[in-house]
């Protein structure tokens, strides 16, 4: 097993993997509608960061059958999985996976291309410890013209404080926190690359979605 963050995400995932896309469908909200509003260039590139079993990777395969698809995750266990559903959906020609930090991988070395046309990230940066260097890491891969997005928890304002207390205190139990101040790293990633930055709250508050456009 790998040190480090790697070696707890394989920890958590190790078994959990296997059940992962038929639970998390429930709770996971605002993936599809993601994936739904990426609509990639004709042959263009889509990167997920944190892509975990290739369940959005094949979404966005059979959403978009044009693009190419890349995916990073830190995770053995995940990639293995993600391996193997990717086969079974008849994409391994157009899905390359690879293991990486979120925080600092080299996607040249890891794909062979340094920016992509759409990056995404899905309720993986309330994982990432150092979640504001993916979130920079993420934006330095979008091509000129492209865009990032990105969906995770959000605060729950508009939900009642128990069910925020409750929320909160079962997601540490995954390592995962949401992450305040989402929303004003996405406009500080924009001014860094210089682009249009975005952002909402889903569900009355339960998700957050946002992006950046390079110009």
């Amino acid at each position: 097993m790998a040190d480090g963050h790697g070696g707890l995400m394989d920890g958590v995932y190790r078994y959990q993997r296997h059940i992962y896309d038929a639970t998390r469908k429930y709770y996971l909200l605002g993936r599809d509608g993601l994936i739904a509003d990426l609509s990639p260039p004709p042959g263009g590139t889509v990167l997920e960061i944190g892509c975990g079993t290739g369940r959005n990777l094949i979404a966005v395969g059979k959403a978009w059958p044009q693009a190419r698809l890349c995916g990073v995750d830190i995770s053995d266990a995940m990639l293995d999985t993600a391996r193997g559903s990717v086969a079974k959906a008849g994409m391994g020609a157009r899905v390359v996976l690879a293991q990486g930090d979120a925080c600092g991988f080299d996607p040249t070395a890891l794909f062979g291309q340094a920016t992509f046309d759409r990056v995404f990230i899905s309720y993986a940066l309330s994982m990432i410890p150092d979640w504001e260097a993916a979130l920079i890491q993420a934006a330095l891969c979008v091509a000129p013209g492209g865009r990032l997005e990105v969906v995770d928890f959000g605060q729950q304002e508009g939900w009642p404080s128990l069910w925020k207390r409750t929320l909160f205190g079962w997601l540490a139990q995954f390592h995962v926190s949401p992450r305040r101040e989402l929303d004003a790293a996405i406009e500080d990633v924009a001014r860094v690359i210089g682009g249009r930055a975005h952002s909402r709250a889903l569900y009355r508050g339960y998700a957050m979605r946002g992006g950046v456009v390079r110009v």
